[in-house]
């Protein structure tokens, strides 16, 4: 599952690096933890003895807190003293709970502000307000606040079941999902004629068929339609409704304006929905035959369950190519719910998603398959392509009996020239499982920030040991070159490879030349190692935001910095 999740990442981070923006729902998932960022803002804040020395205690100069609510941009300004007359004012109160220091936090403002703005000129039921967590430790403990920002949803007042945020942080997704939950819910289709009439008028539609309007299904059927923010739910008892769509009761439609237009969907006998199963079946269709990758759909792919994609590489303006997508349809219907059928415009903005797969727009057309849960790829000889022959791998994978591929650059000339050896896939094995050899390798990615720190300290190092026969320092670029059975998640990764083939070391302590030495010349990880990673940059923040000593490792770029 880690596989996956890092895959799903990174080719997400590929798609919206490409396309020079940042995803607010990639950003949704990014939090700060308050252990990890704390210690940021020790670091950002010297000198505090000195201003409290010269201009009077911090405390002297703060405002004497009251049950007043004032604002900033129309957002409420909350804390301990007046948290009970906001939650008792206003009947939907969403509250964000941030750190002024913190990076995710910042986006954030200008949006919430935005939206804070736009509901209370329409004269809303619904609010914003904020609470700076880190000045309101009893708020932040009662709401077991663990991470920056956060955001929680308190309705009619209810201060002990708040609902926490789950949407987009983007201004469309905040307003969506705060209407969903003060609206009155998935409507009652009564008619045959509104039943068509709120069919028609959305891209998709889940309605649900049941006998009996209050009973436990329709009340998980609700439940369930609150965590879908782009997709509209309806329900219906109407005999006429029943008729007109050819359903029986205690059943789901999911109704689409695309390929076969609807499925179906089927209780249990006993009539018992279950959410899980829902869940996969509305995920599974809300997707089309053949999908276009984009930023729009990105999310749609990664989070199908799906873990079989494959890849049809095709110029857009070239109408024979374009033909291909619609005779894949064919093949894609055979697997559904088994395989994900992407295309990829090599025409499009999307060098770093060609290079991950090796692929150049002059390979067009051409077709990749990726397992998401082991990274495997595999693909169709150049020229090879056909309906028959993608059939023919796409069996071939889903079998099992297909072999996977290896990215690698062709092997430089003055790859050993150098004190550092130039690592790619093609040399790999020769050089790193030579049982004479010690080797220390550094997979990097040109344009990780890390590495780029970390190559004069590298380079002093293959110097030191030019001399040594026994022991190589090396590179190899792991965005461009792949080795099986290796998986690399993050910029640098440092692995050293001892000789007669014992078992391979994977480094986390300093990254200075004097611990590096001490680690070759002892053939010990040292004792002190990089567990303290701060998190923000775990979940692929800007690594650039954070404080790091020359001498410990601090950070390391994931690769959905890409």
């Amino acid at each position: 599952m880690r596989t996956h999740t890092l895959l799903t990442v990174a080719l997400l981070g590929l798609l919206l690096w490409a396309s020079c923006s940042q995803a607010n729902d990639t950003e949704s998932k990014e939090e700060e933890t308050q252990e990890d960022s704390s210690k940021e803002m020790t670091e950002e804040t010297p000198g505090e003895e000195e201003e409290e020395e010269e201009g009077g205690t911090e405390e002297a100069t703060k405002k004497e807190k009251t049950t007043e609510i004032e604002e900033e941009n129309n957002v409420m300004v909350l804390h301990s003293i007046n948290f009970d007359r906001a939650l008792s004012e206003n009947q939907y109160l969403l509250v964000e709970f941030y750190a002024p220091w913190c990076g995710h936090c910042k986006k954030l403002e200008p949006i919430y502000a935005e939206v804070a703005g736009m509901l209370k000129e329409e004269g809303s039921a619904m609010r914003l307000a904020k609470v700076e967590a880190t000045e309101e430790p009893e708020l932040t403990l009662e709401f077991d606040i663990q991470g920056f920002p956060i955001l929680e949803l308190f309705i009619n007042g209810d201060r002990k079941k708040p609902i926490k945020y789950t949407g987009k942080r983007s201004k469309e997704g905040i307003i969506q999902w705060l209407k969903r939950r003060a609206g009155p819910g998935a409507p009652v289709l009564d008619s045959a004629d509104s039943a068509a009439q709120f069919i028609e008028s959305h891209n998709i539609t889940v309605v649900g068929f049941f006998d009996n309007l209050e009973s436990e299904a329709v009340k998980v059927f609700k439940e369930l339609a609150l965590n879908y923010d782009d997709t509209e739910f309806a329900l219906s008892a109407s005999p006429e409704v029943f008729q007109k769509y050819e359903v029986k009761a205690n059943s789901v439609v999911l109704f689409k304006k695309f390929d076969e237009g609807r499925a179906d969907f089927s209780l249990s006998e006993e009539g018992v929905l279950n959410p899980e199963n829902l869940t996969a079946f509305i995920k599974q269709n809300s997707l089309e035959l053949v999908i276009s990758f984009r930023q729009e759909t990105a999310e749609q792919i990664f989070n199908s369950g799906i873990h079989l994609h494959s890849l049809l590489f095709i110029n857009s303006a070239v109408e024979s190519q374009t033909a291909l997508v619609d005779e894949s349809r064919t093949i894609a219907k055979e697997f559904k719910g088994k395989m994900l059928f992407v295309v990829i415009d090599v025409a499009a903005a999307l060098d770093n998603v060609l290079n991950y797969f090796g692929v150049s727009e002059k390979d067009a057309p051409t077709a990749r398959l990726i397992d998401m849960e082991t990274g495997k790829k595999f693909s169709i000889a150049a020229g090879d392509l056909s309906i028959d022959s993608l059939r023919q791998l796409c069996q071939d994978v889903a079998g099992g009996s297909a072999k996977p591929y290896y990215r690698s650059e062709e092997i430089p000339e003055d790859w050993n020239k150098e004190p550092v050896k130039v690592l790619v896939g093609k040399n790999f094995e020769s050089v790193v499982l030579d049982p004479t050899k010690n080797v220390f390798v550094e997979f990097y990615a040109p344009w990780c920030g890390h590495c780029k720190d970390l190559t004069p300290i590298w380079e002093q190092l293959g110097e030191k040991y030019s001399d040594r026969d026994d022991i190589i320092i090396a590179k190899m670029d792991a965005t461009a070159n792949e080795v099986e059975s290796l998986t690399i998640s993050g910029f640098p990764t440092l692995k050293y490879y001892p000789a007669d083939g014992k078992e391979v070391i994977d480094y986390t302590g300093k990254r200075d030349l004097e611990t590096f030495s001490q680690f070759l010349e002892d053939g010990v990880l040292p004792t002190e190692s990089n567990e303290e990673e701060d998190e923000f940059d775990k979940e692929g923040g800007g690594d650039e935001e954070v404080a790091e000593s020359a001498e410990v490792p601090t950070n390391t770029t994931s690769k959905d910095e890409l």
